[in-house]
């Protein structure tokens, strides 16, 4: 069965986006777009150049426990439609690869699991992993700097 690869929580976008919190307590910075590198983690597409976003620390596990990563990512700053569109999204095709590494039920890190995996390959990796039951759910990190991109679950 096909990953279905989803966007950050929709009510965290929401609250952050109306100058709430973010992982760290802070408010999101704004920036304006090159159109280049600035992948959004709602929409899943790049900012378009010119355009505002947003940067700040997302945590996109229930509650803060030794393997809920917090890093930095890019929100567009207005409103976007949240990504529900199948297969791969558009800012997984940026990169050559990607971390890919599966997590359980309880929100931890699978050891064994993780890898980092050609663009090309992260669906078929991704399912895979969910092939095994103990596997809940992966994610989808930059290689290169670690940063949170997307989530896969059972499609």
């Amino acid at each position: 069965m096909a990953p279905k690869f989803i966007p950050l929580d929709p009510d965290f976008v929401a609250r952050v986006r109306a100058g709430g919190p973010d992982a760290n307590g802070q408010a999101a910075e704004v920036h304006v777009s090159s159109g280049q590198g600035t992948p959004c983690r709602s929409c899943m597409r790049h900012v378009p150049e010119g355009q505002n976003y947003l940067i700040l620390a997302a945590r996109p596990f229930p509650e803060a426990q030794p393997y809920a990563e917090t890093g930095p990512i890019f929100l567009c700053a207005e409103d976007c439609r949240p990504w529900e569109g199948d297969g791969v999204p558009p800012i997984l095709e940026n990169s050559p690869s990607y971390l890919v590494r599966g997590y359980c039920a309880e929100n931890r890190i699978v050891y064994g699991t993780g890898r980092v995996t050609p663009a090309e390959e992260i669906a078929s990796y991704a399912a895979s992993l969910m092939e095994d039951p103990k596997i809940a759910f992966v994610d989808v990190r930059s290689a290169q700097n670690n940063c949170f991109q997307t989530r896969a679950v059972r499609g």
